[in-house]
């Protein structure tokens, strides 16, 4: 009898059968099945508030226990309809594979001692009564694992479990039912993340960060110098103390933290304001809501740019193709490489309240309709406070609908394809982190070496902010932060610059980033195991590529990259840096493809400018011999300019110096790549691409304008006029400036 029920009758109906299991029926380690499918159900309670979710359905009982061992109410969990009905209620279940049995075992999670009778079925369908109890009435536990011992010598497909509801007050829940071989009981089990020898105990982030209020949502940048927040019912928020606003904070060297502060506006309005995630180079910002013109805001998804160090550009929304949420609350975060967004939204293809949702990048900027992340990480209950680390797929989260410590819990899963469809079991982040209480938004730098979360177990205030410190095991897969500056090659001064990084040898892109307007500092997070471009564009300039080899790596790094730019004027010369020959022969590579093109772009962006391809090669070998392979290769590369991007031939002069003009003598192979090199020398570069129309004089009434001569700083154009195929033709004068 269960410890619980030791006041009661309960008739155990397995001596019917009386017979032994066969030796050949035994099996060398017990087996426990749990439901896979609801073959009936008496009632089910629907959540009117969101009639087309699947909580507290029948087949929230398929499958492993959802709450236990935790106990309490569920939404992951089968309710019946109403919490006294007089006739009854019950439900049966089928499993995928029929099997002689010792258990049966039902998992009341919530106001158990309902159930009044146990019935299993044979292949034949035949019902056979396993346990009945005359004396049904509430119990003094929140929750249990109820087992009945029976043993049968035939195979039991089905389950059906009857509840006397009207004796027990209130609604009853059922979070699984399962059949076991064995006598052991069967127990509900946490599926606890591997190797949890955290390096520390959760460390409150004190006064400097936490308040007497509510701070959740911590943002730690990749580079793990600052954290940003939301922090609730504040004096200093900017719509009143009611409201929630975002704060940051930077870290010191020592770890410690400078004293947070209001970010204020424009990102910090009269109404609830918060943010989600921030991209590696510290310079966009995902914010709640839009930003509407008029100072309201509405259910969606902004983003803004840094301006300067504590400077921020006015929201501007982030448009998501048939974006809705039917929940009043969600939440986003932004994949490392700028291409997933993942947020937490309500759908009608919800499993339950919020789930997990993914959009892709198009090409014009905006994002892909929603498509849910699947059943294995979403739940009957709301998930919440996504974040993917710096590894591109190991997500974690928190929800209420999988076996925890408490209300809400910390799982960490790993997506296994690109489908992003496809997720590795969720595992609990185990008893240090998580608690009886509430603990969600998870935040790791790039680094790893401290994980940010939010607890309300022993806070300060509402619910405080805490960090953990993370063993290896614990960690994501490792990655190198890549950091440095973009300048003006000729005057030293710091550019604002969009940041591409690509795969090569293919040229696939692999994320955007950019620089900082005032420092020109980027940063960018790289996976390991792979050789990347990093590339820097700036109007008026021709775009800079270095290359970072991560193949071979297998720690956490920081590589500084500086990037110099060179302007588009006459005289200036630019390395090719990732234009590649056979050794000794000049066929161009499929390496140099990425390259070339973008080299094609400039040419069309400029189209007045004349350039000459220079090739070097190596001091070794016979000078005519080393001439005439440098001429060779820049003729290639010419070749390839002209079939591929349509230039004119007269825009592209070639000279080659052989080996002449070597960057090194050194006999090292890094040395003699270094020489092997083609350069562009810009010989001429006048009129469009150049100069622009000032904006204060506006755009003019012309269609399509021809530069006649360029002039500092006047520039006379012949504009057409008109709609129709013979345009009138007119001269103007535009006062015109440098771009």
């Amino acid at each position: 009898m269960h410890a619980g029920n030791m006041n009661r009758t309960i008739l155990v109906m397995a001596g019917l059968w009386g017979m032994t299991l066969s030796l050949a029926l035994a099996q060398s380690s017990p087996k426990v099945q749990w439901a896979s499918k609801v073959l009936g159900v008496s009632s089910e309670f629907i959540n009117l508030d969101k009639p087309q979710s699947n909580q507290y359905r029948g087949n929230q009982v398929i499958g492993k226990p959802n709450k236990l061992p935790a106990v309490g109410q569920s939404q992951c969990a089968w309710s019946p309809k109403s919490p006294e009905n007089p006739l009854g209620e019950w439900i049966k279940v089928g499993f995928d594979e029929p099997m002689p049995i010792e258990q049966v075992v039902v998992a009341e999670n919530y106001n158990p001692g309902a159930i009044t009778q146990i019935l299993v079925y044979d292949l034949d369908d035949k019902e056979h009564l396993v346990y009945k109890n005359f004396n049904v009435g509430p119990l003094s536990v929140e929750g249990r694992m109820f087992p009945i011992f029976v043993k049968t010598d035939f195979m039991i497909q089905a389950v059906k479990v009857v509840l006397s509801t009207s004796k027990v007050p209130g609604f009853n829940q059922i979070d699984a039912i399962g059949i076991s071989d064995s006598k052991t009981p069967v127990e509900a089990t946490i599926n606890l993340a591997t190797d949890l020898d955290l390096k520390s105990k959760p460390e409150n982030l004190g006064s400097s960060i936490n308040s007497p209020h509510q701070e959740i949502a911590p943002m730690v940048t990749p580079d793990g110098k600052m954290i940003f927040f939301t922090r609730s019912n504040h004096p200093q928020n900017v719509g009143g103390p009611d409201k929630q606003d975002v704060w940051y904070a930077e870290i010191k060297p020592d770890g410690s933290f400078s004293e947070a502060r209001n970010i204020g506006e424009p990102i910090n309005t009269p109404h609830h304001n918060s943010s989600f995630s921030i991209s590696p180079d510290g310079n966009s910002m995902l914010l709640n809501n839009y930003y509407n013109p008029d100072g309201s805001l509405e259910q969606g998804l902004s983003v803004t740019k840094r301006l300067s160090q504590n400077r921020w550009a006015t929201p501007q929304k982030v448009l998501i193709q048939n974006y809705y949420n039917r929940d009043k609350y969600s939440e986003f975060c932004l994949s490392q490489d700028g291409k997933i967004l993942l947020m937490t939204v309500q759908r009608n293809d919800t499993f339950g309240g919020k789930d997990m949702y993914f959009s892709r990048l198009q090409g014009d900027g905006s994002w892909s309709t929603p498509e849910n992340l699947g059943p294995v990480v979403n739940t009957a209950a709301s998930e919440t406070s996504p974040f993917l680390a710096s590894d591109g797929k190991t997500l974690y989260y928190s929800t209420s609908g999988l076996s925890g410590y408490g209300s809400n819990d910390i799982f960490v899963t790993r997506r296994l394809d690109e489908s992003w469809k496809r997720w590795s079991e969720p595992q609990n982040l185990g008893p240090t982190i998580n608690t009886p209480q509430w603990e969600a938004y998870f935040s790791i730098s790039a680094k790893a070496d401290f994980a940010y979360y939010t607890s309300y177990a022993n806070s300060v205030g509402e619910s405080d902010i805490f960090r953990v410190r993370l063993s290896e095991e614990n960690k994501p897969d490792p990655v190198v932060l890549i950091l440095g500056n973009v300048y003006n090659a000729k005057t030293r001064e710091p550019i604002s610059a969009s940041i591409i990084y690509e795969l090569l040898p293919g040229g696939e892109n692999a994320g955007n980033a950019s620089s900082n307007p005032q420092t020109g500092e980027y940063k960018i997070v790289l996976p390991l195991d792979k050789i990347y471009a990093i590339l820097a564009e700036a109007p008026g300039y021709i775009p800079e590529e270095e290359n970072i080899d991560l193949t071979g790596k297998t720690t956490y790094e920081e590589i500084r990259k500086d990037l110099y730019l060179v302007p588009i004027e006459e005289g200036a010369r630019v390395r090719l840096r990732n234009i590649f020959f056979e050794r000794t022969k000049f066929n161009l590579l499929p390496e140099s493809f990425p390259e070339l093109n973008r080299l094609i772009k400039t040419l069309k962006d400029n189209p007045n400018m004349v350039i000459r391809l220079e090739g070097h090669t190596e001091v070794f070998g016979k000078p005519k011999d080393q001439m005439e392979l440098g001429y060779n290769r820049v003729k290639a590369v010419k070749t390839y300019l002209i079939n591929q991007g349509s230039i004119n031939p007269d825009r592209i002069k070639l000279k080659s110096y052989g080996g002449t003009r070597p960057l090194s003598r050194e006999l090292t192979e890094e040395a003699r790549a270094l020489n092997r090199r083609v350069e562009i020398n810009i010989l001429k570069n006048n009129g469009a691409g150049v100069w622009r129309l000032c904006p204060q004089l506006g755009t003019g009434s012309h269609r399509t304008c021809r530069p006649q001569r360029a002039l500092h700083p006047t520039v006379i154009w012949r504009c057409l006029f008109g709609n129709g195929p013979f345009p009138r033709r007119k001269m103007a004068t535009y006062s015109y400036c440098r771009r």
